[in-house]
């Protein structure tokens, strides 16, 4: 039999060593954030328990951790959306098979963007379309579309050239046509309905496309009151030094009448 102070020693070992497992787990599951939240440095108003070697756990109640989410979320944007109306699949579908020929044909194709653009309401007169084409065949088919997105993207660079080259560069998966063109050996033409503002004449200059081909003149768009900004004669000339072969009133009187019937019912967006 065991005497009493042995039986009493025995129990408060126990009762000792259940107490000691006990603050062990409650350690543990401060730690882990199973109990009261995940371990965190506390802020200022928070209330704080010393654990044991200086670490602290605060009590994050769901408030809290709302607010914490919030301040995490940057003001910031990392990415930047570029959408074409849906209208242009449908348009892009029924004419890539197409084989066309002349300018005219396919400067019908800029003018056709321009003129839809402007009567669905989904961005300004500028209609843009780019064609692959084939040295051997002489032969074009149509491999990008573009129009003009300013007003419905809140963009100002979204014309219709740069949504054009956009979204070509993205199909070829190269930043330039002609280094891309090269190793297939086709060459890719853009038709614009009007001539390029100054900002689309560096975008076709970079794009590397190996003709530019416009319809309505600068002086068409800018007697409706939008603003080509700093375009010259000289402009042109690097162009064709870069190797970019210009053509220009091609269709011009098709493709001002869209500008006019555009001038008397949409909005005009200068800066």
């Amino acid at each position: 039999m065991m005497k009493s102070t042995e039986s009493s020693s025995t129990a408060s070992l126990a009762i000792h060593s259940i107490a000691t497992v006990a603050g062990i787990a409650t350690i543990h599951a401060f730690v882990s954030g199973g109990m009261f939240g995940r371990m965190t440095k506390p802020k200022k108003g928070q209330a704080e328990k010393r654990l044991s070697n200086d670490m602290f756990c605060t009590v994050i109640d769901a408030e809290d951790s709302k607010e914490e989410e919030k301040e995490e979320v940057s003001d910031f944007p990392t990415s930047v959306v570029v959408t074409l109306p849906d209208w242009t699949t449908e348009f892009y579908t029924e004419r890539k098979n197409k084989v066309y020929k002349t300018d005219k044909e396919m400067m019908g194709v800029a003018m056709e963007l321009s003129k839809i653009n402007c009567k669905q309401k989904t961005g300004g007169p500028f209609g843009t379309a780019i064609f692959e084409y084939d040295p051997q065949t002489k032969e074009s088919k149509l491999f990008s579309i573009g129009v003009n997105r300013v007003v419905p993207c809140s963009n100002s660079t979204l014309h219709g050239e740069m949504t054009a080259i956009q979204f070509g560069q993205q199909k070829i998966k190269d930043f330039s046509f002609s280094c891309a063109g090269a190793k297939i050996g086709k060459e890719y033409h853009l038709y614009t309905s009007c001539a390029p503002c100054c900002q689309c004449l560096g975008g076709v200059l970079w794009s590397g496309v190996s003709k530019l081909v416009c319809g309505a003149s600068k002086a068409d768009a800018e007697s409706i009151g939008f603003s080509e900004g700093p375009v010259f004669d000289q402009s042109y000339v690097a162009l064709e030094e870069a190797g970019c072969k210009v053509i220009k009133d091609v269709l011009r009187d098709e493709c001002n009448d869209v500008l006019q019937w555009y001038g008397n019912n949409g909005e005009i967006y200068n800066p």
